[in-house]
């Protein structure tokens, strides 16, 4: 599984963070880093899948702190020590020093206004805090006041709001209602919608019962037949998603159709996908390589 998706260039940079090996000194990884995410300028949703992908990548080792250090004066440099520091808070559970994170995204909003992303790290440091929603809401008129449809702080704040976090299931529901009636058919968001009927549909698998036996009638209910209806005018055809993480979005749609039993439907959107499976939603069911194998076979027999 590739989280760079498509994107090759970012995919090559990734492999070298990854690599056990280390490839070459700090200054070599830095200024690979540093190229990438310059090359991306200001499409702030390439930009922000760039740093999500090789923050996660970058976690394990030293290489944020030593580029902060090394450049104290980058904006980008800070807001990826804070990205590294939030993907550790994630899997731990808490950060280590989140007011440090979130000042580095505070000095970086200083250093390049225009820019989003800082405010996108800061919406997860919150989220992990689980800081009250007043800062919350500060924080995301902050994103899309300068990225509308910015679909990481999307889905920031989707999960903040979810009734596991700092909301309920109706300030979500609320939340997905809104960004439907306005968001365009080929926003980098437009996958918000499916992406809560998914969870819903992963908290009751995780629950088990006689409900989770039941699972697919959530699939008959009007939100979700309607969701996956609009979703299939558009995102199957060719070119209609261009955002970095299109692919994401289209592994969303085939694994939602395959809960639904719309199996023949989902055919057009695995062509599509071709090998680029997700770990993310396929793993809901089993493993991820295996569920996606058996399920686009089935599709495209």
């Amino acid at each position: 599984m590739r989280p760079e998706l498509d994107d090759v260039n970012l995919g090559r940079v990734r492999r070298q963070l990854n690599s056990s090996g280390r490839l070459g000194p700090d200054d070599i990884q830095i200024d690979q880093v540093e190229r990438l995410l310059r090359e991306a300028g200001t499409d702030w949703d390439r930009r922000t899948h760039r740093f999500a992908v090789l923050a996660d990548a970058a976690a394990p080792s030293a290489i944020a702190r030593s580029w902060r250090m090394r450049r104290s004066h980058s904006a980008d440099a800070l807001v990826f020590e804070a990205w590294v520091e939030l993907c550790r808070g994630r899997h731990a559970g808490r950060m280590e020093d989140a007011r440090a994170a979130a000042d580095n995204c505070y000095r970086a909003a200083e250093l390049f206004p225009a820019d989003p992303t800082p405010w996108v790290v800061l919406l997860g440091i919150l989220r992990v805090m689980r800081a009250d929603s007043q800062n919350a809401f500060a924080v995301w008129h902050e994103v899309v006041s300068r990225d509308p449809w910015n679909r990481e702080a999307h889905l920031q704040m989707l999960r903040y709001l979810s009734p596991e976090e700092c909301g309920s299931r109706s300030s979500q529901l609320d939340f997905v209602e809104t960004v439907r009636a306005s968001v365009p058919s080929n926003a980098p968001a437009v996958g918000v919608g499916l992406t809560a009927l998914v969870d819903e549909h992963a908290r009751t698998a995780a629950q088990g019962g006689v409900e989770a036996l039941l699972i697919r009638r959530q699939w008959t209910h009007n939100r979700a037949t309607s969701a996956l209806d609009a979703a299939l005018l558009d995102w199957p055809r060719q070119g209609h998603l261009r955002h970095a993480a299109a692919l994401a979005d289209l592994n969303l749609l085939a694994f939602a159709l395959i809960q639904a039993g719309r199996v023949r439907e989902s055919a057009d959107t695995f062509e599509l996908i071709g090998d680029m499976v997700t770990a993310w939603p396929w793993s809901v069911g089993g493993d991820p390589i295996q569920q996606f194998g058996y399920w686009q076979a089935k599709a495209l027999a």
